[in-house]
């Protein structure tokens, strides 16, 4: 369960490497438009992220 969890997390780190490696200009741009958002925005997106991220959980396992 352990090994399983750090695999993901590894993933994780490699996946949101790619970004800032392959475009470090555009992901700038892209933090900067998102620190500007409203956080009620922000705090709706990552609910969202969390509900996904759950729901696809239940049905991978």
């Amino acid at each position: 369960m352990l090994e399983t969890l750090l695999i993901a997390l590894a993933l994780v780190a490699v996946i949101e490497g790619i970004g800032p490696l392959l475009f470090p200009n555009r992901w700038k741009h892209y933090l900067r438009s998102v620190s500007e958002q409203d956080s009620a925005q922000l705090r709706t997106v990552g609910g969202t992220l969390v509900v996904i991220g759950l729901v696809s959980l239940v049905f991978l396992l």
